[in-house]
């Protein structure tokens, strides 16, 4: 009041009341002069107060009265101008609050007589209200008094004042009332003991209230007196009164000064036992009205309800409700049953209109909710008013569809149509875009017919009603169409807004004071008791506040979901259905939050109807809401409604036309805006609140699932899903409208499963299990056919396994255990689907950043790669051929890091098995070859033998022979790998091993391991070794040949890291064990021919069955086993059992050896060969001078192994360097013991033995099919022996001479193909020895040295010798017969070439340049060995003779003339040694024997029977003889001069051959034929000179000799004689023909020859001439005497010569004998 109070207002206030007071006396100075006395003693009074006082003010309101006296005056004047004067002068004192309680009541009292006069009645009311709201003077009687003038004031006919007063009429009542708050203001500091009552008084004193208060309570109390119709008690002077201003007013005070009515009881007690009962009374007509009944069914004629009282009850219970409903529990109970009674059918439209506008006001007050469900719902006995006003609301939606609208409504229907210009229901056509040519639909609702727009009433939250603020209204008024409905639609909405927002504020306050009294607690210890009291009271009233809110909840979501379900289906307007879907929304995260899960079940299963098409075949859907929503009716209002079902004739666009996902093909199904709408909403839903969804998820997912479907989204990767093309069916039909959307769809549906990062555990374990079982349901439905499967729910697992890797663990089994089924699916495109998902996850799990790191949280690789494992027990190709690609990409990208998963990812590839596939085989191969290249180094070591076995399983796959062929290439690496880390893998290892070894005794078991007792590093070798073992007997060739060369290669090149004890394993488990294998798979192998490979491979003839194939591997097998004994035999000795392995050994090669395989068996030798060379290292002193060719000197041997051993870094306790150390000293180390070594001879010379007599014995039978040793097997057989001889010479007797010999006489015997002849024989002409036939002279060459050299026992072999060679000699005519078999000899052969192509089978050997040789050898070992005992013993000259005599008798029938001829000569050289020899021994006997041999042999050659051949030239022929002769000149040499010591016999028989020699003719007679004979001139020659020569012996020293003599001239002149007379015959008979020329050299020699004789016999002494000599010579005389008629001039002149010499016989006979006795 500053501005009223200063100094210059007062001032001008004492100015304006001395000029009001002047015009008024000036007024009144004629008529009424009393007041204008008054006026002036005013104004002195004024003035005096002014002078007086310094409070001028103060002064003024104590003196009012008679300042405000002279305008009371004046106003009773009743003359308007100066009434209007007095008046405004008056409000001047009271604006400035001068006027006193006394003067106000004068002042009051003028007033009402100015109102009983109608004089001013706007000026009145105006003083009224300026002296009430200016000061509290006014109280009691004179305030009643005030009031009741303006009431009276409002009664008036004038309409203007009439409002003034109404408006009058409230503004002093909220004075009233405003004191009353101030005074209470005042006082409230002031703590008052508060006025005990008595229970019993009804009616509350009054005298405890203070003066306001009290004015507040009577007027209020009159208030309802008035409404009801009572007389006021405290308002005295009312003449009338409506009740709707009294219930305006009741209103108005009751929703302004609630406080007043809460803080004061006398208050309370008005409100409970005045108002609530006054309204309750005023609602009764409108409570038992009902609409269309007729008058004389009720009994008494019942009061129409009144619209203006009706509605403003409803406004006063509105007030009532939303500001006391504390206290009036019971009573507002009461309201709020009538208000729900106000919606029913049968009330009037206004009526329902209003009562809806109520409700309304009450849905947007939560909190005011909240209360009625604690105050009723939740209370035993009680009204469920909560609920029933939800029901209510539903009810009241359902009604206005199916109660067709009555009475003045349909006017407004037909109204509220016009403007769209169409009949009531629009035409129920589906898909229709527009309806009445393009006009834009109106928002509404449309069902069954029932068109009902929807008119935008309110904001949002806010309830403005219409109707209830139609005060000036007295008819009901017209409710335009729609109206009712969108008030209800907007209660609905409002409700739900409201309550979920309350709740959801609450529960984000629990949750938060939740976390910081955690917080809190933590810090201190002290405290702990106080904050455990906090944190109980919080959870007692979390407890209570949680079931009120699950009240209201359950309470309110039957009704709600009704009504917002038959709202959705009706719906035509896409902002209304946005609401709608907006509240199901809202409502279901708030039944997720609350964990009320039938609910939450049965908004979501709203949406997904929405969401599907009309009476789609949803399983889930359908049988959810059967069981959550009990046979979907819901008791509302004690009747049951049926949950209408959605019409199917909505005018809704069609934007998509799709196929339904079902296991049959049905049509296709339409999916229109709303149903897309409602799709959104559900991924809202699912996006936002997917934590409170729980079990729902099942729901939700279905449905996207099925909406997905329908509009053709396809998975792509990493889940998300794309817009593609259905498969099947008619493609999907997409308007453009939903053609833009489909991308946003799209984009939300992965962020849904984005947003599952944010999901906490459970929740997300629930998304999972309905996933899952949504895939479960999609993989039945793909059974048995080829159908496109929904893949929905594997890509969307797949999307939120990515997102959430963070927490994979806790989702990956039942995630991946799922996929896995998947992948097992028969449908193709599930299984590849599944199996994408599962790549994709395991790739997207090893790459993720894990915290902490997977390299230090094994468990949890293991974990992620254990889904790649499980895969390999499915069959299907193509999931094999994903999981190894993606295999190869985790090698790729995490090879370095796979650490523990190593051997789950080596498992993979070695679980792919043969049958599965070349593509498949060859991805993991890939694998194999990137983890082989480059990841052995990354690998623990403990991995290095899986990677070993799946490498070796490679190589038995036999689908590609490359992929086998090439991991025994990698077996090769791996093992070069083993070779240059040796020392950490073993390090590793041992660690590792002594690790597992404690485990192991812990446990109490024995560490498992193969090979046990060796150390690990060994046992890594020995499991390589192992499997290249098994690739060794593969089925095909080329593997067995590529895995036999690597697995010697590895053990030769890398076997010196070996542990010594190692090899024992080596020999007897990998080598010994393989050769067993090869040598069963060998003969056991197929015979028949395979046919060339497939396509243009051609296979050798040497390799075209099974059985050659195999032959191959065993050589090679065999081969290598037998190099391994060579080069490591110096590690190999000292093993405990080396000669049993020996045995083996030499067991396999004697299996070998004898196969009936000419490869096998060659082989087999050579390897016999090679471990023969093996030199044990023997001391210097006792080195046997052996053949360089067997003495492979040991350092060498060494140095090929050490080369690459001794580089290495590392050397074992026993290993090679130090062994090397051994050997390079001087001194060479002692191996064991000689006698060890030479039982290892011994049994290879068995073998050797066994080898040789089985397979050179004869077969019994032969036939096509007979196998005969080849000539290189043979061979090499012999060529083994001298290395043989070499080690056993020293026990080599004559048994095992014999042995050997029936082995080289079989061997030689041997026959040869004749397909193979060509290659062996180079040609038949040619004398060129086999090899085989070199091999046998070797062998006994060397034999012969040894025995030479050797002690003397050795030598009683040398006849054993003589024997072998001699039968060798004998093939040159009599080649050896090989059992029965046929076969054509060479020397047939020899003429006519063409036999070489005969169809024989066998071809025996050309044996004679063998023979000849053999023969030579004879005669050379003859030479050193004639003198040797046992050689004089065993009568081998006489053998060698025998021998020789079979080709020297056959002579020119010999198959090679050569052969006779190297038979003579040797013949002459061993008798030029022999003879002498045999004279030596004449004595002895030892000879006897031999001289018939020898006289047969002479015989039999110089006479032989056989032809010389037609071809023979004259030269050959002379050459011949010249042989001839040369006998003849031994037997004159060696023989002849030596008769004494030779048998007489065997004289007698030379000489008579020479005779038969000397004799040119035989025959007598004369034929053409005998001109071809050739004479043997020379020979004649020779032979009668060495007649003659020892006819004529000077020195006869002994009578033996004579008698040689003797003899040989006897038989000389009878041949002389002969000679002669056949010369005479012939010449007789031949006339005039001359003789052949050889008969007369023949004559002409005789003649000499006794022209010679004669000179001898005169010569010689004549003691030594025998009488009966002469008698024989001069008898020839007559014969020659004869011949002088020949006509030979050569003849004659011989004649001549010849008979010369007869002269000296011409003398007396007994002068003669004087003479010659002188």
């Amino acid at each position: 009041m500053s501005g009223t109070n200063s100094p210059e207002a007062v001032k001008k206030l004492l100015e304006n009341m001395q000029s009001d007071l002047r015009a008024l006396s000036l007024e009144c100075r004629k008529k009424f002069p009393p007041v204008k006395e008054a006026a002036e003693s005013g104004i002195i009074k004024v003035k005096t107060i002014a002078a007086r006082n310094t409070e001028i003010l103060a002064a003024l309101k104590e003196n009012s009265s008679e300042v405000v006296q002279p305008f009371l005056m004046g106003c009773g004047t009743k003359e308007p101008k100066i009434t209007q004067l007095c008046l405004a002068a008056i409000q001047r004192l009271m604006s400035h609050e001068v006027v006193s309680e006394t003067a106000a009541g004068n002042i009051i009292n003028m007033l009402w007589q100015l109102m009983e006069n109608s004089l001013e009645e706007l000026k009145l009311l105006q003083t009224v209200l300026v002296l009430l709201t200016t000061s509290t003077v006014v109280h009691d009687e004179a305030l009643s008094k005030a009031i009741v003038l303006c009431f009276r004031l409002h009664f008036t006919k004038d309409n203007i004042t009439n409002n003034t007063a109404a408006a009058t009429v409230r503004q002093v009542v909220t004075v009233v009332f405003e004191r009353m708050v101030a005074e209470d203001e005042r006082h409230r500091d002031i703590v008052e003991q508060p006025v005990l009552v008595q229970a019993n008084s009804n009616r509350r004193s009054v005298s405890t209230l203070r003066p306001c208060a009290k004015d507040a309570y009577m007027l209020f109390q009159d208030l309802c007196q008035l409404v009801n119709a009572d007389a006021p008690y405290w308002l005295v002077g009312m003449t009338e009164m409506t009740r709707t201003f009294g219930l305006e007013l009741l209103e108005s005070v009751l929703n302004d000064f609630p406080q007043v009515f809460l803080q004061h009881q006398e208050f309370s007690f008005l409100l409970k036992e005045r108002v609530c009962p006054l309204v309750i009374k005023l609602f009764s007509p409108n409570i038992k009205f009902r609409q269309g009944s007729s008058a004389s069914s009720s009994p008494a004629p019942v009061e129409k309800p009144y619209f203006p009282i009706c509605m403003r009850l409803l406004r006063v219970v509105s007030v009532l409700i939303k500001q006391f409903y504390s206290l009036l529990v019971t009573e507002c109970e009461i309201f709020l049953s009538l208000l729900v009674k106000f919606l029913d059918a049968d009330k009037p439209q206004w009526l329902r209109a209003v009562a809806v506008e109520s409700i309304h006001r009450l849905c947007v007050q939560p909190q005011l909710l909240r209360s009625f469900c604690q105050s009723y719902d939740m209370k035993q006995h009680s009204t469920k008013v909560f609920r029933d006003i939800v029901n209510a609301l539903g009810s009241f939606i359902q009604s206005l569809f199916l109660v067709p609208p009555t009475g003045n409504t349909a006017a407004a229907n037909q109204a509220g149509n016009n403007n769209v210009g169409g009949p009531i229901s629009a035409p129920a056509s589906t898909g229709m875009l527009g309806i009445g040519g393009g006009v834009t639909l109106l928002p509404a609702f449309e069902y069954r017919g029932t068109w009902i727009p929807i008119l935008t009433i309110t904001v949002q939250g806010s309830a403005k009603a219409t109707y209830l603020e139609m005060l000036d209204k007295v008819e009901p008024p017209t409710i335009p169409e729609g109206y009712a409905m969108s008030v209800a639609f907007h209660c609905l909405l409002d409700l739900v807004r409201g309550i979920t927002s309350m709740i959801e504020g609450e529960l984000g306050e629990v949750e938060t004071e939740c976390t910081t009294t955690e917080a809190a607690s933590s810090p201190t210890q002290s405290s702990e008791q106080q904050e455990l009291q906090s944190t109980s009271d919080q959870l007692d009233t979390e407890i209570v506040s949680r079931a009120v809110w699950e009240e209201m909840v359950n309470a309110c979501w039957c009704g709600l979901l009704a009504a917002l379900s038959l709202l959705l289906d009706a719906s035509t307007d896409e902002a209304a259905t946005e609401n709608i879907l907006k509240a199901e929304l809202t409502m279901a995260a708030l039944c997720g939050r609350l964990g009320l899960v039938t609910s939450r079940d049965a908004f979501i299963t709203a949406i997904c109807k929405g969401s599907l098409p009309p009476h789609y075949a949803l399983t889930v859907l359908n049988a959810t809401t059967a069981a959550t929503l009990s046979s979907k009716s819901y008791s509302i209002q004690g009747q049951s409604v049926m949950m209408i079902s959605p019409s199917s004739e909505s005018h809704q666009q069609v934007v998509a036309v799709g196929q339904p996902l079902a296991v049959q093909p049905q049509g296709t199904v339409m999916l229109t805006s709303k149903n897309i709408q409602c799709m959104r909403t559900l991924l809202n839903l699912a996006h936002c609140h997917g934590a409170v969804l729980g079990t729902s998820w099942q729901l939700v997912l279905a449905t996207l699932q099925h909406l997905v479907w329908i509009l053709g989204l396809k998975p792509s990767s990493g889940g998300a899903l794309k817009p593609g093309r259905a498969v099947e069916g008619p493609s999907t039909v997409l308007t453009t409208a939903v053609m833009t959307d489909l991308p946003v769809i799209s984009n939300i549906l992965s962020r849904l499963f984005e947003s599952s990062q944010y999901l906490d555990d459970v929740s997300l374990h629930h998304l999972i299990n309905a996933l899952c079982s949504l895939s479960l349901e999609a993989m039945d439905m793909a059974y048995g056919n080829n159908k496109e499967p929904s893949l929905f729910a594997v890509a969307k697992l797949l999307e939120t396994g990515l997102v959430n890797m963070h927490r994979i663990e806790i989702l990956w089994r039942p995630l991946t255990g799922h996929l896995l089924e998947v992948c097992q699916h028969p449908n193709s495109r599930m299984r590849e689907w599944g199996a994408e998902a599962l790549t994709s996850l395991i790739k997207a799990g090893l790459t993720f950043n894990h915290d902490p790191p997977l390299s230090q949280n094994q468990r949890l690789q293991l974990l992620l790669l254990n889904p790649l494992k499980e895969m390999s027990s499915i069959n299907h190709p193509d999931i094999r051929l994903k999981q190894l690609e993606c295999v190869l990409q985790i090698l790729q990208s995490q090879g370095d890091s796979l650490g523990p998963g190593w051997p789950l990812v080596l498992g993979v590839m070695g679980a792919i098995r043969n049958d599965q596939g070349e593509s498949l085989i060859r991805t993991a191969f890939q694998c194999l070859q990137l983890v082989v290249t480059d990841f052995l180094p990354t690998m623990p070591c403990t991995c290095l033998q899986i990677v070993v076995d799946v490498a070796g399983s490679f190589g038995l796959h036999n689908q590609e022979l490359n992929i086998s062929l090439t991991s025994i290439g990698l077996l090769w690496n791996i093992s070069d790998y083993f070779f240059q880390r040796g020392e950490i893998i073993e390090k590793e290892l041992n660690k590792e091993e002594a690790a597992q070894q404690k485990q192991a005794e812990e446990k109490g078991v024995v560490l498992n391991r193969p090979f046990h007792p060796a150390p690990p590093f060994d046992c890594l070798w020995l499991c390589l070794y192992a499997k290249l073992g098994e690739l060794c007997v593969d089925p095909r060739p080329a593997v067995r040949k590529s895995a036999g060369q690597t697995l010697f290669s590895t053990i030769g090149a890398h076997g010196t890291l070996l542990q010594h004890s190692t090899w024992h394993t080596v020999i007897w488990k990998v080598l010994f064990h393989l050769l067993d294998r090869v040598r069963e798979s060998s003969t056991t192998a197929d015979k028949e021919k395979i046919e060339s490979g497939g396509g243009n491979i051609l296979i050798h003839h040497s390799r075209d069955t099974a059985e050659k194939q195999w032959a191959e591997t065993w050589v090679l097998t065999l081969a290598g086993v037998a190099r391994i004994f060579n080069t490591r035999r110096y590690l190999l000795q000292p093993l405990g059992d080396f000669s049993r392995a020996w045995d083996v050994l030499l067991d396999h090669i004697q299996s070998a050896a004898l196969s009936k395989n000419n490869e096998v068996s060659l082989a087999a030798l050579k390897s016999f060969q090679e471990i023969l060379q093996i030199v044990s290292p023997v001391r210097d002193s006792d080195k046997p001078e052996t053949p360089p060719a067997v003495n492979v000197p040991v350092p060498v041997l060494i140095g090929s192994i050490s080369g690459p051993s001794l580089s290495r870094p590392f050397v074992r306790t026993d290993s090679i360097g130090e062994r090397l150390g051994r050997y390079s000293s001087s001194e060479p180390p002692i191996v064991t013991d000689e006698l060890e070594d030479l039982n290892l001879w011994w049994a290879a010379w068995n073998t050797w033995y066994r080898i040789g007599s089985e397979s050179t014995k004869p077969p019994i039978t032969f036939d096509k099919l007979t196998f005969i040793p080849s000539q290189p097997f043979l061979t090499a057989l012999i060529q083994i022996f001298p290395a043989l001889y070499q080690h056993i010479k020293t026990g080599f007797n004559m048994d095992d001479l014999q042995k050997l010999g029936v082995i080289l006489h079989s061997a030689v015997s041997v026959p040869i193909s004749s397909d193979a002849s060509p290659f062996i024989l180079p040609s038949y002409t040619e004398a060129v020895l086999t090899s085989l036939q070199e091999a046998v002279l070797t062998a006994l060459d060397v034999l012969q040295k040894a025995i030479c050299i050797g002690p003397e026992n050795m030598q009683i072999m040398y006849p054993a010798i003589f024997d072998q060679l001699l039968a060798f000699v004998e093939f040159s005519c009599k080649p050896p017969q090989y059992g029965q078999l046929e076969t054509k000899h060479i020397a047939n052969a020899k003429y006519n070439q063409i036999q070489l192509f005969a169809p024989a089978e066998w071809v025996a050997l050309n044996y004679v340049p063998f023979a000849e040789r053999s023969l030579e050898v004879v005669v050379d070992l003859y030479q050193k060995t004639a003198c040797h005992k046992a050689v004089v013993n065993e009568k081998v000259l006489q053998n060698i003779i025998k021998t020789l005599r079979v080709p020297l008798s056959l002579k020119y029938s010999c198959p090679s003339e050569s052969t006779w001829k190297l038979a003579v000569s040797s013949l002459l050289k061993v008798l030029s040694i022999g003879l002498p020899v045999a004279r030596q021994h004449a004595s002895s006997g030892k000879f006897d024997s031999m001289w018939p041999e020898l006289a047969s042999t002479f015989e039999d050659f110089l006479f032989t029977k056989s032809i010389p051949p037609d071809n023979l030239s004259i030269q050959e022929f002379q050459r011949n003889e010249s042989i001839d002769v040369e006998v003849v000149q031994l037997i004159s040499t060696e023989i002849l001069p030596y008769a004494n010591f030779i048998p007489k016999e065997f004289v007698g028989q030379i000489m008579t051959m020479l005779n038969k020699g000397s004799i040119h003719s035989q025959s007598s007679s004369f034929t053409e034929a005998e001109i071809d004979i050739r004479l043997r001139e020379e020979f004649s020659k020779m032979c009668f000179e060495t007649l003659l020569q020892f006819s004529f012996s000077n020195k006869v020293t002994t009578p033996q000799e004579g008698y040689i003599s003797r003899m040989a001239l006897s038989v000389l002149l009878k041949r002389s004689q002969d000679v002669l007379h056949r010369y005479i015959e012939d010449e007789r008979l031949s006339g005039k023909c001359p003789l052949p020329r050889q008969q007369v050299t023949e004559i002409i020699f005789v003649l000499k020859a006794v022209s010679t004789l004669i000179d001898s016999l005169k010569k010689t002494q004549p003691e030594n001439v025998d009488g009966n000599t002469w008698a024989q010579v001069i008898a020839l005389y007559p014969t020659l005497v004869e011949c002088i008629t020949c006509s030979s001039s050569e003849v004659c002149s011989a004649l001549k010569e010849a008979l010369v010499p007869f002269k000296d016989f011409m003398q007396p006979p007994a002068s003669k004998v004087q003479n010659g006795e002188s």
